[in-house]
Parts: structure tokens; C-alpha cells; sequence
């Protein structure tokens, strides 16, 4: 009997031991140009279900923080774990690997590590990233992305991709009565589930990343999704407007935008159009959402969901006309804002969540941990780990970011902001105090009872940034 129970004690050491060792898979999903717009983040009248049933059982992060609101610098820094400078990280077209050469990206980190990395859709924006780190060949879906489905939007697509030197730019949305597998997404989340049940039977854990490439513009879904929101009820930010005395320099004219036919070439959109758009922007919502849970119910239904990490990420805010502008691309919260959902089996419990300051530097080196994988010297983030495991932690004091000559550090009251000129040199500031204006309406940087907190911001800015005080 005795040599029965040692038996059994022995087996059961030895499966311990063994499961220790396993490292769990990664589902590493990625959207374009997500707001945290969404029903989990408070917004009631967003249709999101998929995405608030992810956190439901894993954990979010009610303020995290892209490093550059613009897909290639935010995706690039994350996937390094490195904060961006003036010459680092700056556009839509920075690369990892030019501009950080010698840096073992996260993919590359996780196939060095043991796992099979694959990657479909959007995760890198820059396509000469993609040459190292993945196990298999990129995929992405064929065609430009865009998806229009309605010829006489096709046809002014195609006439514009004929002129020199121009993009491809149909209407800013549509509305078409077509299935979500004629649109790129539905085929990325085609692919996915593909790539999961082959996954499944292989010795080695997987890292499998899924760009999802709506909301981005144009606001092109079906109208399936069109139809989950009233247009009559649709209404214009409250701050369609600039801020009360804010810098020049804070605030864009929404060039982005203006490539999309039909749209002037300057000067507000009408209102018609705005409310057109803000549609737009939630059925696409609603449309990324749907193939987020198709993907996630894969997962759970081939059993892997209790072996595998789920981050969702969106690369950067997004502005709905919030101050007058469109897209991303400023220093403001609505840029820098973004979604950021965890679910780390044995870690999360599920339905937790945060307010404390996270940036996307810290996500590299949280799934390192989480996954048991050593950390890289590189990585300038810090792992969020400690808070998934207890959420009352304080978090970091600050995040920080940049976009084009502004640099901005984001406290638990303040967003400062500060601008340089040609030069380099001091050019303006604006700061918000978000305890009595979350909106980010009236810039009091230069009040005298603010003297002392745009002092010590400004500070931990140029600290965080690593650079010396600006003169």
C-alpha cells in the first residue's frame, strides 16, 4: 500500500513538473484605429458583445496608453518595447527594423523561445518588419484592404489610384447588403480559425497574431452592422471645437481625411457627413467585434482556452470630431487613449479591471512573464503582471507619449503636453486638469495657480523622454 501511494505521489510530482514547463499559447489580437469606445469601457450604445465577454473573463485596463498615436511608430514601439524619441518611431511608415537594427522584436522573442509564430492581417504596419520573427510567411488578405463592395464606390477608388502619386480613396463609408467574408476582416478571422485548429496538434506552443484592419477608415462594413445603430440618435461630440487656448500646433486639420472622396479639402465636413461617419465608425465597430468572437469561440470550442493568453489591443485613439478633428495624430487624450484587454489563464479571474496608468511599452515584457520567458536588457516598458494579479496596486505615476514636434505625459489628474519649433526649442504647452475637465476643453497651462504643476510635469516629462529641460 505504502509503495502504492509513493507510486501515485511520484506521478503526481512528475505531472506538476511537467505542466510547470508547458508554456501557454498566445492569441495576440490586434485592431486598427480602436477607440475604447466600446460597451465594457461604459459606452452603453456601442454593440460590442465579444469584446465585453473577453472582459468579462479576463482583465481591462481603463487607462492604457499608446507610445504615438499613428499605426507604424505605435505598432513598432510596442512590438520592441522601446519608447520613441524625435528620430525614432516618428510616422505611419517607422520601422522596428531599420530604425531599432539589432533589436529582438516580441515575435522573434517568442520564436527564439520555443513557439510557433504566425501572423495574418495587421500587426506590423511596416511590411519590411515582417522578415524576421514569424515561423510562416505573413498573411495578409489579398486586394487593398479597403473592402468597397458598391461598384460606383469601386470605380472611384480605381479612378484614383490611376492619378500619380495617389492613393486609392473611394467615399469615406459605405453601407453594402454583403457577408462579413467579402470584407478583409471576415477572411482574417477565415484564416484564424484556420490556423488554430492546425495549431492545436503541434508539439510546440503557438504565438498567433491577428491584425484586424477596421475601424479604420473607410468606414466600410455591412450593413448588418449599419443597422445595430439609430442615425437619428447619433449626435455631434460636445466639444465640436477646439480647446479654449490651445497651441496652434495641438490641433490638425484631419489630412487623413481629406483623400476620401467627397470630403472638402479643408474647412468642417457638414454635419450630415459627420454624422454619417461617427455611424460608420460604430458599425465597423460592431462589424471587428463580430470577428473578434468568432475567433475567441474557436478557441474555446478546440479547448484551448484554458491554455492560452488573449491580449486585445487597439494601436491608438481615434478623434469623432472631438475638437473638430478626425483620425488620431494628436497629443490629446482621445488619441492617446486606447483598449487594452488581458486574459492570462491561472493569473486573470475574470470581469477585474484598472485604472491604473499602463503603456504599451509594458506589453512586451508582461507576456515575457506571463509566458515564463526571460526578459530581454532592451525593453524600456514595465510588466503589468502585478496588477492583473492584484488590480489595487498604484501602477505607474505616469504615461508618456509623442506625435510629431509634441511630446505629452499623462498623470492620474494632468495631460501636459509641450511643442517645439524647427529649432528645437520651446514652442508651447497646454495642460488639462482631467478632475475638472476630462474633455480636455480649456488648457490652463498658463494660469499662475498651475504654475507649480506644469513646472513638475514638465520635469517628468523631459525625465521620461530622456531628454534635457527645454529652453
Amino acid at each position: 500500500m505504502k509503495q502504492l501511494i509513493t507510486v501515485i505521489i511520484g506521478l503526481a510530482l512528475c505531472a506538476m513538473a511537467h505542466a510547470a514547463t508547458e508554456k501557454p499559447n498566445v492569441l495576440f489580437i490586434a485592431v486598427d484605429d480602436l477607440r475604447p469606445e466600446l460597451n465594457c469601457y461604459g459606452k452603453a450604445h456601442i454593440k460590442s458583445p465579444n469584446i465585453d465577454k473577453l472582459a468579462e473573463t479576463g482583465f481591462l485596463f481603463e487607462r492604457a496608453y499608446c507610445m504615438v498615436p499613428t499605426c507604424g511608430a505605435s505598432r513598432a514601439s510596442l512590438m520592441t518595447g522601446i519608447r520613441p524619441s524625435r528620430g525614432r518611431f516618428v510616422s505611419f511608415l517607422a520601422s522596428a527594423q531599420k530604425e531599432t537594427p539589432g533589436i529582438m522584436t516580441l515575435n522573434t522573442h517568442f520564436k527564439n523561445n520555443g513557439y510557433h509564430t504566425v501572423s495574418n492581417g495587421k500587426i506590423f504596419h511596416n511590411r519590411d518588419d515582417n522578415a524576421q520573427g514569424w515561423s510562416e510567411e505573413v498573411w495578409r488578405p489579398t486586394g487593398n484592404g479597403i473592402g468597397y463592395r458598391l461598384e460606383e464606390n469601386q470605380k472611384i477608388a480605381n479612378a484614383g489610384s490611376e492619378v500619380p502619386g495617389k492613393r486609392r480613396r473611394g467615399p469615406p463609408y459605405e453601407s453594402a447588403d454583403a457577408p462579413d467574408l467579402d470584407y478583409p476582416d471576415g477572411q482574417i478571422a477565415v484564416k484564424a480559425i484556420e490556423d488554430l485548429r492546425r495549431l492545436k496538434d503541434r508539439k510546440e506552443p503557438f504565438f498567433l497574431a491577428v491584425g484586424f484592419l477596421k475601424p479604420h477608415l473607410p468606414f466600410v462594413a455591412p450593413k448588418k452592422y449599419w443597422d445595430l445603430y439609430d442615425p437619428d440618435s447619433i449626435q455631434l461630440p460636445d466639444n465640436y471645437h477646439p480647446p479654449k487656448d490651445a497651441p496652434k500646433e495641438a490641433v490638425h486639420s484631419s489630412g487623413e481625411l481629406r483623400a476620401y472622396a467627397g470630403v472638402p479639402a479643408k474647412g468642417p465636413v457638414s454635419d450630415e457627413m459627420a454624422r454619417k461617419m461617427i455611424h460608420g465608425y460604430y458599425a465597423c465597430v460592431s462589424f471587428t467585434d463580430a470577428q473578434v468572437g468568432k475567433v475567441l469561440d474557436e478557441l474555446k470550442k478546440l479547448g484551448l482556452a484554458e491554455d492560452t493568453i488573449v491580449i486585445l489591443w487597439g494601436d491608438h485613439g481615434w478623434n469623432l470630431a472631438e475638437h473638430t478633428m478626425w483620425c488620431k495624430h494628436s497629443c490629446f487624450e482621445t488619441s492617446m487613449h486606447a483598449p487594452l484587454i488581458v486574459r492570462a489563464p491561472g493569473v486573470t479571474t475574470g470581469g477585474q479591471r484598472t485604472k491604473a496608468l499602463t503603456e504599451f511599452i509594458d506589453i512586451y515584457p508582461s507576456l515575457s512573464e506571463l509566458a515564463g520567458l526571460p526578459l530581454p536588457m532592451h525593453l524600456q516598458g514595465k510588466s503589468f503582471v502585478p496588477l492583473l494579479k492584484n488590480p489595487s496596486l498604484a501602477g505607474k505615476p505616469a504615461a508618456i507619449g509623442r506625435f510629431g514636434n509634441g511630446d505629452t505625459i499623462r498623470t492620474d489628474q494632468f495631460r501636459f503636453s509641450e511643442y517645439t519649433g524647427k529649432d528645437g526649442k520651446f514652442s508651447s504647452r497646454m495642460l488639462y486638469d482631467h478632475k475638472k475637465d476630462p474633455g480636455e476643453n480649456v488648457n490652463v497651462s498658463e494660469l499662475a495657480d498651475q504654475a507649480e504643476a506644469v513646472k513638475n510635469l514638465a520635469t517628468d516629462l523631459h525625465k521620461g523622454m530622456g531628454k534635457k529641460k527645454l529652453e
